[in-house]
């Protein structure tokens, strides 16, 4: 079995705080205990053809194995999860669940929290900012509302930890300097677990030490 190759960022803009996406790569590696590399890019080069030719839209990360090449998250983590064991369910209806909530994570959870972010940090400075940011910050409250009061008092969205909690967790990470996640203590628990998992400080580790050193 090749030895996987990851691109992330040679600067991440969040400091390495774990936040830039090719963390749930790197997460995901751990939790199922494949040995990876990593070739880090810089923005400009991300825009550059050779890059391209590995993501259509110029961002990171991407996943090379052999003569497989893949972009977006949600693809690259479904494929190390189907191919080595950890982080999907053997019985088949709880593996289905387990793939709707990755897709939820993605699809449902994360657009209104980009959205947020978006507002604040791109659009910060624009006139109508102060009037729409209580509408992009309610939108995403009403999403947490609704995961909240699914995963009520249980350890995982589940059963036991998942490639959808991975994804979910990760998601959710976004909205922590907002103050928004601590208005749902359940929520803001789950992020916790999923932050105290070895193989995420090990992901987490191995971002910021590409940030420290940049």
């Amino acid at each position: 079995m090749t030895t996987p190759t990851i691109t992330a960022l040679a600067a991440s803009p969040d400091g390495g705080k774990g936040l830039a996406r090719d963390t749930r790569v790197r997460w995901a590696l751990e939790e199922v205990g494949q040995p990876y590399e990593v070739r880090l890019v810089s923005f400009g080069a991300m825009k550059e053809p050779a890059h391209l030719a590995l993501h259509p839209f110029g961002q990171i990360p991407t996943y090379e194995d052999g003569d497989l090449v893949l972009f977006e998250t949600g693809s690259i983590i479904f494929h190390i999860a189907q191919r080595r064991a950890g982080l999907l369910p053997v019985d088949a209806n709880a593996r289905a669940r387990t793939i709707t909530w990755m897709f939820a994570a993605l699809s449902s959870v994360e657009p209104p929290i980009l959205e947020l972010a978006n507002a604040k940090l791109l659009e910060g400075d624009k006139p109508w900012s102060k009037e729409r940011l209580p509408l992009v910050s309610d939108r995403a409250r009403d999403r947490l509302k609704q995961l909240s009061a699914r995963l009520g008092s249980a350890d995982w969205l589940d059963g036991g930890f998942s490639v959808g909690d991975l994804m979910m967790v990760h998601v959710l990470q976004r909205l922590k300097p907002s103050g928004i996640l601590d208005e749902f203590p359940n929520l803001a628990a789950y992020v916790a677990r999923g932050e105290a998992r070895p193989a995420y400080k090990r992901a987490f580790a191995a971002q910021l030490t590409v940030n420290t050193d940049a």
